[in-house]
């Protein structure tokens, strides 16, 4: 069971089990097409039918329990996977950008996400931030007293299209992972809304700015069950609701319920999924879907998790302690969470042979390494799989989100490449480049090569 729901073989859809057999041709196209081999250890490989229909199914759900004309805007959360060619893709499949960066901003837009179409958030906006997204008419949802107070010395100066609002922090509690729950009642994220004199405070911001028109929250992510995710939207669909009528008009018209839909990442079964977290809320909070408001939603694991695999070479294969221990080059660069944090972030693993064919054989209790240099960096412990030898494949599942996108440099390793995948129309795949695998020269440059003399010519006063 994956949050109350099943993940066996036989509640996984089509679209899963084909899902797995397009990763099997990936792999091996990926070998006999030179993406993988000695001189190239390491990629990340990209289903772009899997992502695609994703997509389609997020917009799906929706629709089907809104109101019809209802204005819904599902924003993908950039920071899951920070790569132009996705946020692109994504784009022209009817999926926005919610950023929380000055430099996720920037992606967005190289990526032709259309400022009417984007989201900050973020709980540390500068000046020029919002200065930027006010001139564009993007979205933003101040995260407190204070960043409002800077939202109204810029409208007072000049009065923006941008849709504005406030975050609020629900405070419904925390699911089985600190790190990405949202709601508790001391996150950092929002205004606490049960906090002495908060629930007020937002009364009157709205009543005395008739220009704030939309109400933020976001409950959590990985490890919040959906009665969770229910029960932050509808404190907030509350809110919405006291607001206006204490008001007296219906000045909020636009309610973000953010994003934060779990993965599973025990199986390819797709559980939960969007039908079933919008039947929730229709459930939960039947006046959020009656028309009234508009919505905006920020997924981002939940759509591009399933649909990345980083797949690395076994360098060695070796014993310690009598347990067999494969020496791949994926680890905590590319698996930073997993590697940090297993027990919160594991990762299924697949072998395939040296021709990029699933392998086959008993399963050997055996150790799945990292290329770094410290005793922890391991894909997975302890894991049942046929025995991975010198040559073969490592694949670690479901990272297409939160994994080879945000690279960590320890004893700076390279960056892998990234590659899109799909059938080619002849039984074959054809790959389009996503992200180039980072050169040794790069590596260089960004850690200073330019400037190799800088500090020689610094000392104590008054020494030679």
């Amino acid at each position: 069971m994956v949050n109350g729901y099943s993940d066996s073989a036989q509640d996984r859809d089509d679209s899963d089990v084909e899902r797995a057999v397009r990763r099997h041709g990936a792999v091996r196209a990926a070998v006999e097409q030179g993406l993988l081999g000695q001189d190239t250890p390491i990629v990340g490989l990209l289903d772009v039918i899997g992502i695609r229909e994703s997509a389609a199914r997020l917009r799906a759900a929706f629709d089907e329990v809104t109101a019809p004309g209802t204005p819904v805007l599902h924003a993908f959360a950039v920071k899951a996977t920070p790569l132009v060619p996705v946020l692109r893709l994504l784009r022209d499949e009817g999926i926005g950008a919610e950023v929380a960066s000055p430099g996720e901003l920037a992606l967005a837009r190289a990526a032709g996400v259309a400022p009417g179409r984007t989201v900050l958030d973020s709980p540390a906006k500068t000046p020029a931030e919002l200065r930027e997204a006010l001139a564009l008419g993007i979205a933003v949802n101040a995260d407190n007293p204070q960043e409002l107070d800077r939202i109204d010395a810029l409208m007072r100066s000049a009065p923006s299209r941008s849709p504005l609002g406030i975050r609020v922090n629900p405070q419904v509690g925390g699911g089985s992972i600190e790190a990405t729950s949202t709601a508790t009642a001391t996150s950092k994220f929002g205004v606490a809304l049960r906090d002495a004199g908060a629930r007020e405070w937002v009364v009157r911001a709205y009543a005395d700015r008739p220009w704030l028109s939309r109400l933020h929250a976001h409950t959590g992510s990985q490890g919040i069950p959906l009665t969770l995710l229910a029960q932050g939207v509808a404190e907030t669909y509350a809110l919405a609701e006291e607001i206006n009528r204490r008001i007296g008009r219906p000045q909020i018209d636009t309610i973000d319920i953010g994003g934060g839909l779990p993965v599973n990442f025990a199986s390819d079964a797709t559980a939960p999924t969007y039908a079933d977290y919008a039947r929730a809320l229709r459930e939960a909070v039947p006046g959020l879907f009656d028309g009234r408001y508009g919505l905006v939603t920020e997924f981002g694991r939940s759509l591009l998790a399933k649909h990345g695999t980083v797949v690395a070479r076994v360098e060695y294969a070796k014993s310690a302690g009598g347990r067999p221990v494969a020496v791949t080059h994926a680890g905590v660069q590319v698996a930073t969470r997993t590697v940090y944090a297993p027990g919160a972030w594991p990762l299924r693993i697949a072998a395939y042979d040296g021709k990029g064919r699933p392998k086959e054989g008993p399963e050997v209790i055996q150790d799945v390494a990292g290329p770094a240099c410290f005793a922890g960096d391991l894909l997975a412990r302890e894991r049942a799989l046929p025995l991975l030898q010198q040559g073969d494949y490592a694949a670690a599942l479901d990272t297409g989100a939160y994994y080879f996108a945000h690279h960590y440099a320890y004893n700076s390793l390279a960056r892998p490449g990234i590659y899109g995948f799909a059938p080619d129309g002849n039984g074959g795949v054809v790959f389009a480049t996503v992200r180039e695998e980072q050169t040794v020269q790069e590596i260089v440059a960004e850690s200073g090569g330019a400037h190799a003399g800088a500090l020689t010519p610094l000392r104590a006063p008054g020494r030679d």
